[in-house]
């Protein structure tokens, strides 16, 4: 009995592992419980690794966002249609036709980010080439006339030809994509270069949009 007795007095005369703070709420003290030693390491690897991830993969390089890989992956599923669609006709309809078609602006939407960026900037905004988000343009007069520069070549070879790099359906959605950039600027890109010409004509009627694209193609 005087064993236990002497063990308890023992052990309240040990220092408690639990030392009570200065703060007090209400007469109420609490206890200085210090953060693990695991959360705090991996805090801090979660503050080391955090700037390199976000400068990778937020820095604005084509690509490397989540939404653009998705994108890019949407658009190869789309481009595995290529083959049910057929060879479409590089005209002003066909263009036209698919410049209201969103699905099939997310694989022009991708082709141009593989060959154009460099050139007219994300998304069009300008850089070398000019802008195509506003209402001006250099060697286009009418809707067409994209296919044609995209084709063929402009200034004296500063817009190089296409044709023997794209295929037609290529340049067809590219096309309908550079069409669909006009009048998305909001000021930032490159100022205006060349004349302001008239809208684009409007959208087909739903049943002609709807129609399968092998067929008209």
């Amino acid at each position: 009995m005087s064993d236990q007795k002497n063990n308890a007095a023992e052990s309240s005369n040990e220092p408690s592992a639990d030392t009570l703070t200065d703060e007090s709420f209400d007469g109420i003290q609490q206890f200085d419980h210090p953060l693990p030693k695991w959360w705090i390491w991996l805090f801090a690897g979660c503050l080391v690794f955090a700037p390199p991830y976000f400068w990778y993969y937020h820095n604005g390089t084509e690509g490397r966002s989540l939404a653009d890989q998705h994108d890019t992956r949407l658009a190869e599923n789309l481009k595995l249609q290529f083959s049910q669609m057929g060879e479409l006709k590089a005209d002003r309809e066909t263009l036209v036709r698919f410049t209201y078609e969103d699905s099939w602006l997310r694989v022009g939407r991708s082709i141009f980010k593989t060959n154009c960026v460099a050139c007219h900037g994300r998304d069009g905004i300008g850089q070398v080439g000019p802008n195509l988000q506003d209402d001006h343009y250099k060697n286009v007069r009418d809707i067409e006339d994209i296919l044609r520069v995209l084709q063929n070549g402009a200034n004296a070879g500063a817009m190089p030809a296409w044709k023997s790099k794209l295929s037609t359906n290529e340049i067809v959605l590219v096309s309908a994509y550079v069409a669909s950039l006009r009048g998305t600027s909001d000021g930032s890109g490159k100022p205006a270069e060349g004349r302001e010409i008239p809208a684009w004509p409007p959208a087909p009627p739903k049943d002609a949009s709807e129609e399968d694209p092998a067929a008209q193609g």
